[in-house]
């Protein structure tokens, strides 16, 4: 990787200690290799120096250095990941909405937000295929959605606009609306989940758990639309916390895990015989939040396939969604 870097910090990265943060984002750099570029001043926030223990806030800028290995170090040849152009074309397709300030995506189930882990594919690979002209600024991640989780996704045009949208989300002036089908119906069939969320290892790989004294606080409104004879509902979820996986960690503190989701929910998220996709059936459906140039900007995303075909199979009907004003 050559050229400095100047990296802003997402609404799910607040709070993190920034060794962590170089671990996710940068995993072949190692432990030794970043407490040199922090001593030497090469690693700052926000242009000051900092220490690995440091935590980050949203909207921070991180300067990180030519990640070049150590003189000592072997290099080992990693291309950089291939971008086809039929890809970018896809990409294209999934605009909802464009201006001057910002792009609004419906990010597809199985494209990853970033790389990491041996991923190759994935959306911050392709940014500089949206740049409107050569010479126009990458545009920056706002936020993040997992993996197998689609809708909408924000990104920023400029550095001016990316600040404008962080601030916006540490204020928690956006709403996020998901759509979610769960196994089983909860109960009651509306309310608030305030359950504190701390990660844990394990055989299905790294994942968030209930816990309210060594977690960090999440809270994720939620309400049936719909349900399919307790077998399946369709629930609206909110979140007002932006924790790791907190939708699909407080699905699951409802008893009630997302379909398609073994990680949390394991054989309980699958509905044997139903002839619907073994995929995730998490969306985000909108986002609500002040654009940068004034007003309000609200993005819907359609459902992607899997989940529309499995709104037909239970006899959901999108039009029987509440209008955003009448959740509060």
């Amino acid at each position: 990787m050559s050229g400095v870097q100047t990296i802003q910090v997402t609404p799910d990265e607040a709070d993190q200690r920034l060794d962590r943060w170089f671990r996710r984002r940068f995993p072949a750099l190692s432990h030794g290799r970043l407490e040199k570029l922090l001593r030497t001043g090469q690693v700052r926030v926000d242009g000051g120096r900092v220490k690995a223990s440091t935590r980050l806030a949203t909207g921070q800028t991180v300067r990180v250095p030519p990640l070049d290995p150590a003189p000592d170090a072997p290099r080992p040849a990693k291309p950089a990941p291939e971008v086809r152009e039929s890809d970018l074309k896809d990409l294209r397709k999934t605009i909802l909405h464009q201006d001057d300030w910002l792009i609004a995506l419906n990010k597809p189930a199985g494209l990853a937000t970033q790389g990491g882990s041996g991923l190759t594919h994935h959306l911050d690979a392709m940014l500089d295929g949206l740049k409107r002209h050569p010479n126009d600024e990458r545009p920056r991640l706002v936020h993040r959605l997992d993996k197998d989780t689609s809708g909408v996704l924000l990104l920023a045009r400029t550095a001016k606009a990316a600040k404008a949208l962080a601030e916006a989300f540490r204020r928690r002036e956006t709403r996020k609306v998901y759509w979610a089908l769960v196994v089983g119906t909860p109960k009651p069939r509306a309310g608030t989940i305030r359950a504190g969320l701390a990660k844990e290892g394990g055989a299905r790989g790294e994942r968030m758990v209930h816990d309210d004294t060594e977690g960090k606080p999440a809270i994720t409104d939620f309400q049936v639309v719909d349900d399919a004879t307790g077998t399946v509902c369709w629930l609206w979820m909110e979140p007002r916390t932006g924790r790791t996986h907190q939708l699909r960690a407080h699905a699951l503190v409802l008893g009630t895990p997302i379909l398609g989701d073994g990680k949390y929910g394991g054989q309980g998220a699958f509905l044997p015989g139903a002839e619907v996709a073994r995929q995730m059936h998490l969306h985000a459906r909108l986002l609500s939040m002040p654009h940068p140039a004034g007003g309000t900007l609200t993005v819907e995303a359609p459902l992607p396939r899997h989940m529309t075909e499995a709104f037909r199979y239970f006899g959901f009907q999108p039009k029987d969604a509440p209008p955003l004003e009448e959740i509060a």
